[in-house]
């Protein structure tokens, strides 16, 4: 067997942040008809927005490193959006969905800027400059998300949940 080194852990981690924001892609919509705050909505079709163009980028760092942009299978990012699944069945027309729905994108956002804090840092040291910029932009919209989402659970979601 071959010895893998840096590089293929690189594109591995590549493959499995591009199956994530494939996977992140379907589950938005889902979470913003769940979502109960006009306010929430629209930062999950926000978001939505944001992931479309992070997928891009995905697909111009696989082009630049002369690579076919693929997925591989990704059971961290699969269960963190089963658990956010399992909130808009269990908390359906409560009060405290918002809430729970906010912790889930939360969730998501972290994983996202390990694996971005990670491919960049990766990306500058085997030399891949344009895919080192591309990534940090994409970390810097999940900081940016998760920042805005902290925000609405302070001033909207939490307090939703608990006037009920």
């Amino acid at each position: 067997m071959k010895d893998k080194d840096l590089g293929s852990l690189f594109l591995d981690g590549l493959k499995d942040i591009y199956y994530a924001e494939r996977k992140i892609l379907k589950a938005l919509p889902k979470m913003a008809r769940a979502a109960q705050s006009e306010m929430l909505r629209d930062a999950f079709l926000k978001h939505k927005e944001e992931t479309e163009t992070q997928k891009e980028r995905l697909d111009q760092v696989f082009e630049a490193l002369g690579k076919r942009a693929a997925g591989k299978t990704c059971p961290a990012i699969d269960g963190i959006l089963e658990e956010g699944e399992e909130i808009m069945d269990q908390y359906k027309g409560m009060a405290s969905i918002d809430a729970g729905l906010v912790a889930a994108a939360q969730a998501v956002e972290h994983y996202e800027m390990a694996r971005y804090t990670t491919l960049s840092s990766w990306a500058t040291l085997l030399g891949h400059t344009d895919a080192a910029k591309l990534l940090m932009e994409t970390l810097a919209e999940e900081q940016a998300t998760e920042k805005a989402l902290a925000q609405l659970a302070k001033t909207d979601a939490n307090k939703a949940a608990m006037a009920a």
